[in-house]
C-alpha cells in the first residue's frame, strides 16, 4: 500500500525508529549530559551552551541539508527524510514533556550503552526503510552511495569530529569518552540492523560428487544451489563448484550432508548480510514473506 508514492509500512517504521531514537537521546544523552555526534551533537551543543531547544534546532539545521537531499537523493528519499526529521523533532518534544527519570548518574558506562543501543536501533530502523534524520545521516548516505563506506563507519567519522568540538567547548573529558563509547555502540548497532539482523551464510563446495550433493541439498534442505564451472590452477582439471546460501542455523546440517556424500569435499563458509530473494524475503511464488 502506498501514499504519494511512499510505502505505508516504511512510513510507520520510520516513525517507530524516530520515536526510539528520540527517547534514547532525551533520556540517556540529555539526562546524563552526554554529547552526541553529527547534527544531533550540534543541537545538544546549542542546548548546553545557549539552552536552545533541540527539537526546534533539529529542523532549522536540516533545512539546507534537505535541499541537498532533494537535489542528489531524489524525491522519495527526500520525502522519507522529511518524515524522519519532523518525526524526530516531534518525539523529542514529547519525550521532554513526558520524561522518565533514570538514575544512571553514578553509572555513566550503563548510560552510554543505553544511549548507543537506543540511538543505534532507532537510526538503523530509519535507514533500513529508506529514511534519514537529516544532517550527517544524509551525508553518510551519500558517502555510502559514492564511496562504499558503511553507514555506521561514515557516521562515526563525522560524529568524532563533532564530539571533539564538544569536548573543547563544554563537554568534560570523562563524559566525552563516555560519549565516544555511546557513538561506537550506536554505529555497530546501525550496521547490524542496516546489513540485516538475519545474517545468512554463503557456502562454496568443491567435490567430485557435486551433482549428488546439489540434489540432496535441494531435496532435503529446500535450498537452491548454483553450479559454477571451475578449473584447478595446479591440476588444470575442470570441476563444478557449488554455491548455496543457507541460514546460519543450517551450517551443521549442510556440513553433515556433504560429509556423508563426500568426506573429501572442500567446503568454505562465509558471512552474507541482507539476503534478498526466494527462501529469505520471498516465498516460492515470489511473494514477500513479510
Amino acid at each position: 500500500m502506498k501514499v504519494f508514492g511512499l510505502r505505508v509500512k516504511n512510513i510507520i517504521l520510520i516513525l517507530i525508529g524516530s520515536a526510539i531514537f528520540s527517547f534514547g537521546l532525551v533520556h540517556f544523552n540529555i539526562q546524563n549530559e552526554l554529547g552526541e555526534g553529527g547534527f544531533t551533537g550540534i543541537t545538544l551543543l546549542l542546548l548546553y551552551l545557549f539552552n536552545w531547544d533541540p527539537a526546534v534546532m533539529n529542523i532549522v539545521l536540516n533545512i539546507p541539508v534537505l535541499i541537498i537531499g532533494w537535489k542528489i537523493l531524489g524525491r522519495q528519499t527526500f520525502l522519507y527524510s522529511l518524515i524522519g526529521i519532523v518525526a524526530v523533532s516531534v518525539f523529542i518534544k514529547i519525550s521532554q514533556q513526558y520524561m522518565i527519570h533514570f538514575d544512571l548518574a553514578s553509572d555513566l558506562t550503563l548510560a552510554a550503552l543505553f544511549a548507543g543501543v537506543f540511538i543505534g536501533v532507532g537510526l538503523g530502523i530509519i535507514f533500513r526503510y529508506g529514511g534519514t534524520t537529516g544532517g550527517v545521516d544524509i551525508i553518510a548516505r551519500l558517502v555510502h552511495k559514492y564511496m562504499g563506506w558503511s553507514m555506521g563507519r561514515a557516521m562515526f567519522v563525522f560524529d568524532a569530529i563533532v564530539i571533539f568540538i564538544s569536548i573543547i567547548t563544554y563537554l568534560e573529558y570523562t563524559k566525552g569518552m563516555y560519549t565516544l563509547v555511546a557513538v561506537f555502540v550506536g554505529a555497530r548497532v546501525i550496521d547490524f540492523i542496516q546489513e540485516g539482523a538475519y545474517a545468512a551464510r554463503g557456502t562454496t563446495i568443491i567435490s567430485e560428487k557435486s551433482e549428488e550433493i546439489s540434489k540432496h541439498v535441494m531435496e532435503e534442505m529446500d535450498r537452491g544451489v548454483t553450479i559454477l564451472e571451475g578449473r584447478g590452477s595446479f591440476s588444470g582439471e575442470k570441476r563444478d563448484v557449488l554455491y548455496c546460501i543457507i541460514g546460519k542455523n543450517e551450517i551443521v546440517r549442510l556440513k553433515s550432508l556433504v560429509d556423508h556424500i563426500d568426506p573429501h569435499a572442500f567446503v568454505a563458509v562465509s558471512h552474507v548480510h541482507d539476503v534478498m530473494g526466494e527462501g529469505f524475503t520471498l516465498d516460492e511464488n515470489k511473494n514477500p514473506l513479510d
